[in-house]
């Protein structure tokens, strides 16, 4: 899918729906806040939330005295309500529109890349290639890679989008070399109206 319409997707999604009514919403992003701790993040840690949107993970990082915080997303849409639900505190994180098949991070800028549920939408290998090209430019060596996807088993669809699904091994093959597997687990998500998708998070460790 090209970026622009891609761009276009998510701003009418975001657009046409509260935080709090798409699948993925989360009033507590438990899975991904215990994989950042697995990391060996701390406050002084520098975090990247790719396709980050108006999820409350930036909240809890805030909360933690995380201060190197930044969340990308290529709608401005879903930024604005994350920084609108924060206040102030909105000050403290770096925002950033962009499709992240096609931005231009700082070398070494991370050390814990974070991915809750971008990854899967990338159906076409050439989209995933540009993904781990610049994940691997923009994470520290030694740095951290957190990436969750749908399971194997969980849906083919979302959001009108078809989907990539993945377990540990397949997305370590997909990432590549630069990468290697600290841990796993599956995690079973309840959607705002009760239904139950199938997840799995990987934790990657970048040579070096």
């Amino acid at each position: 899918m090209k970026v622009e319409k891609r761009q276009s997707h998510w701003e009418k999604v975001y657009t046409r729906k509260g935080e709090d009514e798409v699948s993925w919403f989360q009033e507590n992003p438990a899975p991904s806040l215990e994989f950042i701790a697995q990391a060996d993040a701390t406050a002084a840690s520098s975090i990247v939330d790719i396709g980050g949107g108006a999820s409350r993970l930036v909240d809890e990082l805030l909360e933690k005295g995380f201060r190197a915080i930044a969340v990308l997303d290529l709608s401005e849409t879903a930024l604005a309500t994350a920084k609108k639900r924060l206040g102030e505190r909105a000050s403290l994180v770096r925002w950033i529109v962009a499709d992240v098949t096609t931005w231009r991070p700082e070398a070494a800028a991370y050390d814990v890349w974070h991915d809750r549920a971008t990854f899967h939408f990338l159906v076409d290998e050439g989209d995933r290639a540009a993904y781990v090209e610049r994940m691997t430019e923009a994470v520290k060596l030694g740095g951290h890679a957190i990436i969750a996807t749908f399971a194997l088993d969980g849906p083919e669809r979302c959001s009108g989008l078809p989907v990539a699904r993945y377990d540990a091994r397949t997305l370590g093959d997909t990432i590549g070399g630069a990468f290697d597997l600290v841990g796993t687990r599956r995690q079973v998500h309840t959607t705002p109206w009760a239904s139950e998708q199938q997840f799995q998070f990987s934790l990657f460790r970048r040579r070096g």
